[in-house]
């Protein structure tokens, strides 16, 4: 069996990336030719409006026309094309005005996913090369991933056996709880679009009783006390990890299939939102587009590792890109 060339997108709140591979799904290999992350902020201030800001829908745009050359010069057609878009377009009530841009730039039309549907191949994207990369993991997995707008619970084996979108992730979580400018005027283009930081202890308490609710929301659909094994998925998982690891630049070959104990968690997690903006900004491995959100997004990964008692979590560079890209391939 030949591999197919496909390519992915995944628009969520805070960012858009794009995947070109070559997949075999008899193998399950996998040959990345491009993989790329732009920072958009696509979901800037509709928890507060419900509505894509237009200098949103203009960041988002510039990106997609960039992925349209990329993806033409690997000579994949739109037949091979998936775009998903997440929590943001989920929620606009001008999501119509999004849909129209992609399709105009792109050839297709994003699918404006469930967040089951979501959780679904964020499992897939992460758990299909556990194994085969001889990865000894106790079963059932609970893969959470952390977007922007929201983060997807999932447990499963060999199949999904319980799935559940909730509206906490790490800009929604920012917005409501860490910021004193009024967000209708923050430009998410400058350095710093939240004003209130170092956090205060009010500020993170009211934010982690949000996140305990969440968690309770989750549990009642995904029993998360029966996992085994917990797989972290996304960026702000990933700048965890990076900085639990003491690196001094962003290397996805060492974050990927690391295993962060709960303590380092913590520590981490309590030094980011001790810091201020400027402190956070000097660290290499915050990208820049994260570094104002990164502290509510650490605080998620926490309060559900407390929750749920895990001493550790395998942090995966593979997620529901990777998943979407499988979709496509079959």
């Amino acid at each position: 069996m030949t591999a197919t060339r496909v390519a992915a997108v995944d628009c969520g709140t805070n960012s858009i990336r794009l995947l070109v591979a070559d997949l075999d799904p008899h193998t399950g290999e996998v040959t990345e030719l491009d993989r790329r992350m732009t920072i958009v902020r696509l979901g800037q201030d509709v928890d507060r409006t419900g509505r894509l800001a237009p200098e949103a829908l203009e960041r988002t745009f510039a990106a997609c026309k960039e992925y349209a050359e990329l993806i033409h010069g690997h000579g994949v057609g739109p037949d091979r094309t998936r775009f998903v878009a997440t929590s943001a377009s989920r929620d606009a009530e001008n999501r119509d005005d999004f849909v129209r841009g992609v399709v105009e730039i792109l050839g297709v039309e994003p699918e404006v996913i469930s967040g089951d549907e979501e959780a679904r191949l964020s499992f897939t994207g992460a758990t299909r090369e556990l194994a085969a990369a001889g990865l000894h993991l106790e079963q059932p997995y609970l893969v959470v991933d952390i977007g922007g707008g929201s983060t997807e619970f999932v447990l499963g084996d060999g199949e999904v056996r319980a799935a559940r979108s909730v509206d906490v992730g790490c800009v929604r979580m920012t917005e409501r709880h860490f910021t004193t400018a009024d967000p209708s005027t923050a430009d998410p283009s400058t350095a710093d679009p939240f004003s209130a930081d170092p956090f205060s202890a009010e500020q993170i308490a009211a934010a982690r009783a949000d996140i305990e609710r969440a968690l309770d929301t989750a549990a009642e659909v995904v029993p998360l006390d029966q996992a085994r094994t917990l797989v972290g998925l996304a960026g702000s998982v990933t700048t965890v990890a990076a900085i639990a690891l003491g690196l001094t630049a962003y290397d996805s070959t060492r974050i990927h299939h690391a295993r962060i104990p709960v303590a380092q968690v913590r520590e981490v997690t309590e030094r980011l939102l001790a810091a201020t903006h400027e402190e956070r900004a000097a660290n290499p491995v915050i990208h820049p587009g994260r570094v104002d959100v990164i502290g509510a997004g650490a605080l998620v990964l926490l309060a559900l590792m407390e929750r749920t008692g895990a001493a550790e979590v395998v942090v995966s560079e593979h997620d529901i890109l990777d998943g979407i890209a499988w979709s496509i391939a079959g």
